[in-house]
């Protein structure tokens, strides 16, 4: 099994506490957070890693190299210009293989991958994601979800700043969000144009929900969630790490 690791972001958000590397690269304890993604997936047996990235993303490469020491295999795709995350699978795809996971690097996700894969291949969906549900989805955007099926991708109605998140007085609303973990099928990248820069969350998934010849699933679990793209949950990760038995 194969996993993409969309890992070519420039991190804004996360700039002023991490401003020397790219943010997958970002420390928690004595490891990168990248670390902590590839011995999850070694632990799902997921061998086959391919690095999508972008922004110093030769410091991944350095860091990393061919995967020998996890006992994995690396490759690496690197953007020219920053291309959206749907523009970085494009230009990945003569690296990919039929079927695949997809990982937003800056997000921990804790659960048993096989269920997407299983899920995707008993249904035939085209893609499939880990949805997780959360107390406030205005920072992330709401899933709705009917049976397995996604019918709707909802935006962020409300844009917090880093000082509003965990705000007593903000707008909250419970809900399902994309967990960042996907099982998507190669010819999907048909829909995507090359060297473009173009959004797989705001552009393509919308797309294919459009296309009544294709269909995309959504798993609900419940295992330990963090995105690290904010400061405020980068510190919360490294406080979990040293008390919850994540690995």
């Amino acid at each position: 099994m194969q996993a993409v690791l969309l890992a070519g972001g420039f991190g804004t958000r996360l700039q002023s506490v991490v401003s020397d590397r790219p943010k997958p690269m970002a420390m928690v304890d004595q490891h990168p957070f990248l670390h902590y993604l590839l011995v999850q997936l070694k632990q799902n047996g997921i061998l086959e890693i391919l690095f999508a990235i972008g922004y110093r993303g030769e410091m991944i490469q350095e860091y990393f190299g061919s995967g020998e020491s996890y006992g994995m295999h690396f490759q690496y795709s690197k953007e020219k210009e920053a291309l959206g995350t749907a523009g970085a699978i494009k230009q990945a795809e003569p690296f990919l293989q039929d079927r695949f996971f997809l990982l937003n690097a800056d997000t921990f996700f804790q659960f048993s991958y096989i269920q997407l894969k299983n899920l995707a291949e008993s249904e035939n969906f085209d893609a499939v994601m880990v949805l997780r549900e959360v107390e406030d989805i205005s920072r992330y955007g709401q899933v709705l979800l009917e049976g397995n099926r996604i019918t709707e991708f909802c935006e962020p109605q409300v844009k917090k700043s880093h000082q509003e998140l965990g705000s007593l007085d903000t707008p909250r609303k419970t809900g399902l969000i994309n967990g960042g973990v996907y099982y998507i099928k190669k010819d999907l990248l048909n829909m995507i144009p090359a060297q473009q820069k173009i959004s797989l969350e705001q552009e393509i998934f919308p797309k294919i929900l459009e296309d009544p010849q294709k269909k995309i699933g959504g798993l609900v679990r419940e295992g330990y969630f963090m995105d690290i793209g904010v400061p405020h949950d980068y510190f919360q990760f490294v406080e979990d790490m040293k008390v919850l038995n994540l690995l």
